[in-house]
């Protein structure tokens, strides 16, 4: 991270001297009157929204929350890779790599032929080689809500939730420049309540799936309840079973089925337990399960394995079952040309589903970090209010993507073995089809299989991503290792991509001129850059590279060329002081210690043009172009349809 920017900050923690106020503000006493932005409900969602706009001073962000402090027992536990690329751009990946369980392998258990015990039938690597440079991992959810609230703690703003309050009403008025009219219920220390009235630009319902926000725009959930009940089990148990500390999943041949999470700290565990199957209209509410009933199933179930608890951390039952709204925000789709929208929902709020294969908290997560963004861009006058219907139209499409993959994953973790199963069973599974549709579906799990549609903010235009074949149009930005210019320092490119809603240019040089020469193309393109685009999309006195950073990989040697010798674009003055940042320029070479990156021939660079991709503050590909003059006018079309010249309207109360 960079810090001391605008002068010497001390000698503390610079995450916590970040802070740009006098006084430490109450976020407990009282709520404003006015804010910017109401978030309802302090779950995964909901932090990550706040975290992101935490780092904003100019907008008025508030999270409600019902609970009366932090998180102490969480429910949901995987983290895909995906999910932990994001955290490193708020800053505390390896805070959760430290402390987690690492998933780096699978095994699949089945009946033995006499159906009296159990086999290994499969052994599998979790995610497949060359995805992520981030793994796999399992943390309770009550330790991430921790590092959220650390993350927006050590923030500018210093932003924290509002405890004890519940969303009671919610009006959306009919004049779009009017404020949306939130009553809130504030429950005091000794169980008396108050009504605190607020009014918010925008209102986002990170509420779960009870979600009041949804309830309040009358969205509908559609979808089922399924049949099928499951126990969940977080426990210290004495076993012979030997894959205890390996995600596990097991078929029985006719006790039913259990998945296997080994937790952090390497000796609890969670375990998924399948239970008798639900009559039509039945609830789970009115079984009356007891953690021993638990107990009692898993032990048949790992027979003739010994399963013995020692102690419960956390145990409860579901139902499995999937449902989606069918769009994500207040307008519906027949109104989109008409207005723009002023309250979303995001997760659990708009989708839910098992817990079989961990998408929920990723996605959920995923979800507002598609969202924050776009709020601080139209919030600041950087972008068009037209641009926040791209995250309903975004984020709808893969959540269903999500509910039909969930079905069928669920329907295979409750079906019998084949070979157990009568022959009129048609929901039988072969337990190596089971295996395969695993590790097919290892990138989807992974979180790395979003694509994002052709619009305001992804290139419809394909003709030059053959220049950079491994960035595809739509897709997450991938990081890889290149060699800092200025110090040798060998760095994630991804990496550098914090969320801060800045949009990234990355110019990949070519090989056939001389980057330092005025006449090179990638000299020409970072004057077009300097004299023209971040000018047209950059607010006067801001730094030049706040609304977009522009960076660059070059395949010359670091030895070959001074970092002084690079364009202002690359090397420019910033600040208080306008000191100079020297962290923009990166060769493909190796490095001390750490290896090479090879990101030309990892990413499937072309060597001899080079190439610009364009990448979005939540880190997707929007356009790959030609590192050449005719690029100009392409990037100037590309951002003119979702962003603001700068001199129209400026600031946060300029929209």
């Amino acid at each position: 991270m960079q810090f001391h920017k605008n002068g010497f900050l001390g000698s503390e923690d610079p995450l916590k001297l970040q802070f740009e106020g006098e006084v430490e503000p109450d976020f407990q006493t009282s709520l404003p009157d006015e804010v910017d932005v109401l978030i309802v409900g302090a779950g995964p969602a909901g932090q990550l929204l706040g975290a992101q706009l935490a780092q904003f001073p100019n907008i008025t962000t508030r999270i409600i929350e019902s609970k009366p402090g932090r998180l102490q027992q969480g429910q949901a536990d995987g983290l895909q890779c995906r999910t932990i690329e994001i955290f490193e751009a708020f800053g505390f990946s390896e805070r959760v790599l430290k402390e987690a369980y690492w998933v780096n392998e699978t095994t699949f258990w089945s009946p033995t032929e006499d159906g009296k015990g159990l086999r290994r039938s499969g052994r599998i690597r979790d995610t497949e080689e060359g995805l992520s440079e981030m793994p796999h991992v399992i943390l309770n959810q009550a330790r991430l809500h921790d590092l959220w609230l650390d993350a927006m703690k050590w923030s500018p703003t210093r932003l924290e939730p509002s405890y004890n309050r519940r969303l009671q009403e919610l009006v959306v008025p009919d004049d779009e420049t009017a404020r949306v009219e939130v009553a809130v219920e504030k429950v005091g220390p000794d169980g008396e309540s108050k009504t605190e009235k607020v009014k918010a630009r925008y209102v986002v319902g990170c509420d779960g799936a009870r979600s009041m926000v949804r309830r309040s725009l009358g969205l509908e959930m559609k979808g089922d309840y399924a049949n099928q009940a499951w126990g969940v089990l977080d426990a210290l148990v004495e076993t012979d079973f030997p894959d205890l500390r390996l995600k596990t999943a097991i078929h029985s041949a006719n006790e039913g089925s259990v998945l296997i999470i080994p937790r952090e700290g390497g000796y609890l565990a969670r375990f998924y337990i399948e239970l008798d199957k639900l009559k039509q209209d039945e609830r789970i509410s009115t079984k009356n399960v007891t953690a021993e009933i638990l107990i009692e199933r898993a032990q048949r179930i790992f027979q003739p394995y010994k399963f013995e608890v020692r102690h419960i951390a956390y145990w409860s039952v579901y139902e499995v079952g999937q449902r989606l709204t069918d769009h994500f925000d207040d307008v519906p789709k027949t109104e989109r040309e008409q207005r723009n929208p002023r309250v979303f929902i995001t997760g659990d709020a708009c989708h839910t589903h098992s817990a079989k294969a961990g998408q929920g908290m990723n996605v959920s997560m995923n979800d507002s970090y598609n969202l924050g963004w776009k709020l601080a861009a139209v919030l600041h006058g950087l972008a068009q209010p037209q641009l926040l219907h791209t995250y309903s139209e975004e984020r709808q499409v893969i959540a269903a993507r999500l509910i039909d993959f969930d079905r069928h994953i669920s329907k295979m973790f409750a079906a019998k073995p084949k070979t157990m199963a009568d022959a009129s069973d048609a929901d039988a599974v072969d337990p190596a089809k089971f295996q395969d549709f695993f590790t097919g579906k290892g990138k989807f799990m992974a979180g790395l299989d979003t694509r994002y549609q052709a619009g305001v903010l992804t290139s419809s235009d394909l003709s030059y991503q053959n220049l950079a074949t491994g960035y595809e149009i739509g897709t997450r930005f991938q990081s890889c290792q290149v060699l800092r210019l200025a110090d040798a320092k060998p760095v994630h490119l991804g990496h550098v991509m914090d969320a801060d809603g800045s949009w990234r240019i990355v110019l990949f040089g070519d090989n056939t001129s001389d980057p330092t020469d005025p006449s090179s193309p990638l000299r020409k393109v970072c004057s077009f850059l300097l004299d023209q685009l971040l000018p047209r999309y950059t607010p006067a006195k801001a730094d030049i590279d706040s609304v977009i950073d522009v960076r660059a990989i070059l395949q010359q040697s670091r030895t070959s060329i001074d970092i002084t010798d690079m364009p202002e674009v690359l090397f420019p003055h910033k600040g208080k002081f306008q000191i100079q940042d020297y962290e923009k320029v990166f060769t493909d070479e190796p490095s001390y210690n750490f290896g090479f990156g090879d990101i030309y021939n990892k990413r499937g660079i072309n060597r001899e043009k080079g190439c610009i991709v364009v990448v979005r503050p939540d880190q997707y590909v929007s356009a790959v172009l030609p590192l050449a003059e005719e690029a100009g006018g392409m990037m100037e079309r590309f951002f003119d349809g979702s962003m603001k010249p700068q001199g129209l309207t400026n600031g946060i109360n300029g929209h």
